[in-house]
């Protein structure tokens, strides 16, 4: 992988001292920790790192791996697939049925038409940024698997937390990429020459990481803001691992497990704010502006012309009449002229707040869970079980319960629910399209350049230069 700014400035350095007799990855492993947190931003409320680093002191202070982890999450917030800036919600938006885009830049445009080039810095930085943030896991897994300080407690949940990273960057990975390397170490001269898994060996080497982060991690979030990945985390994003794989007994029993654990916010108006009882896990806003969250930034339609985004007719005539969520989770905008009128999504509703942020960037929420154990109980032939999950999300948008009463009217359902619930939420909408099968009926009507190899985003032309073993190119690139 290659890495920019401190990163390629690390792999340089590494490369060199790896040349020289006695330089372990160890101390290669600290000059990455010690470089890259020096640029970081409060995510949450940890001690700042010292300013001096060295193999023997960095594993044996918890608040000094607390701030390499820090930086691990305010990467994720803030740049790659999972940032509300630059990420999937935005970007898959436009490439599937949610949004239309309407600005200039060549990059996002080649998402919105269906004309992606392997040079796209988007489908480049989404890969980049995703290998760095796992190269920072895999320091800190080896780290604190090599220490003789920390307590057995630390050592678990750090080491928690970086598998949890590191499973679900990949799982996001190998579903836009398709067959993609699963990289397990630091060891940046073996990673330069590393070959792609096939799909189904990247998912369960995902599936092997998170049920080892499950026995490892923290039960509860000591900040109290669900910012901090716990064992709760790890279930979620493992029964969504299920499901995509099709183990209909595990994904059921795994979302049983975080359904049973936490309630949903019972008022549709506060499910986005920073205090909802549905979130699992969310970002801190950066604590530079007063910015809360880059969702707003992004989709929240302050004048036309100007707008960046808007939903598209598709997803607004998905809606039945009288759901709560097209009152409160859209809003609209007219153009001065009145001539035109634009729905947007408008569910991180503040842009800017004086005082504290009103609203943190939810990566992981309740309803999901609902919707995978809903969907699982369907293929089980649970019609009953199916329906109560279903109604659940329904009726606390204000509709009546499901008339879906079989299996095939059911999967049709709960992927209705499932457009009108996560829309806008990291590519979920993409997501299943592609597992249900339907990519090419949804969007070759509605998209003049859209093929069936369009599944897969090419793997970025740069990586392919730097590692020849990563060919072939995925098809139609």
């Amino acid at each position: 992988m290659q890495f920019t700014n401190n990163n390629f400035y690390i792999r340089n350095l590494q490369y060199h001292l790896s040349l020289k007799a006695g330089r372990s990855i160890k101390t290669l492993s600290v000059l990455f920790l010690y470089i890259s947190m020096l640029g970081c931003t409060d995510f949450v409320e940890v001690n700042q790192p010292k300013n001096t680093l060295t193999s023997e002191t960095v594993f044996q202070d918890p608040a000094t791996v607390e701030s390499a982890l820090a930086y691990i999450y305010s990467q994720m917030r803030d740049e790659g697939m999972v940032s509300g800036n630059f990420g999937l919600s935005a970007i898959m938006g436009i490439y599937s049925d949610e949004l239309d885009y309407y600005q200039f830049d060549s990059n996002y445009i080649e998402y919105y038409q269906n004309t992606l080039t392997p040079s796209n810095t988007i489908v480049e930085g989404w890969w980049k940024n995703a290998y760095n943030v796992i190269y920072a896991a895999n320091v800190i897994i080896k780290g604190v698997d090599n220490s003789i300080k920390l307590s057995l407690d630390d050592q678990k949940k750090f080491k928690g937390q970086a598998l949890f990273v590191r499973a679900y960057l990949h799982s996001l990975l190998v579903d836009l990429y398709g067959d993609i390397p699963y990289i397990t170490t630091p060891d940046y001269i073996k990673n330069n020459t590393v070959e792609r898994n096939s799909v189904s060996v990247v998912y369960d080497l995902i599936i092997k990481d998170l049920i080892e982060a499950v026995q490892l991690m923290d039960s509860s979030d000591w900040s109290g803001e669900h910012v901090i990945p716990t064992k709760s985390v790890a279930n979620a994003l493992l029964a969504r691992m299920y499901l995509y794989t099709e183990n209909w007994e595990m994904a059921k029993s795994t979302s049983d497990i975080l359904i049973n654990s936490y309630n949903l916010e019972p008022d549709i108006t506060h499910v986005f704010l920073k205090n909802s009882a549905e979130t699992l896990w969310q970002f801190k806003p950066n604590g530079i502006s007063n910015n809360n969250t880059y969702e707003a930034i992004q989709f929240v339609i302050q004048a036309i012309p100007g707008q960046a985004y808007a939903l598209s007719d598709g997803l607004l005539n998905a809606f039945e009449s009288d759901d709560l969520r097209a009152t409160h989770w859209i809003d609209s905008m007219t153009s001065k002229d009145g001539l035109t009128t634009l729905q947007y999504a408008n569910k991180y509703k503040a842009i800017l707040s004086e005082k504290s942020s009103l609203e943190y960037s939810i990566i992981f929420r309740l309803s999901e869970q609902y919707l995978i154990r809903a969907e699982s109980l369907a293929h089980m032939g649970n019609i009953a079980g199916a329906q109560e999950d279903l109604n659940a999300i329904r009726n606390r948008a204000g509709l009546d319960n499901t008339d879906a009463s079989n299996v095939n009217e059911l999967l049709s359902a709960i992927l209705r629910e499932r457009r009108v619930e996560l829309f806008t939420e990291l590519g979920q909408r993409w997501f299943d399209l592609k597992r249900y099968g339907l990519a090419d009926e949804r969007l070759s009507p509605i998209k003049s350049n859209w093929q069936a190899s369009d599944l897969l985003l090419p793997i970025p032309e740069t990586e392919l230069e730097i590692n020849p073993n990563l060919k072939p190119q995925n098809t139609g690139y």
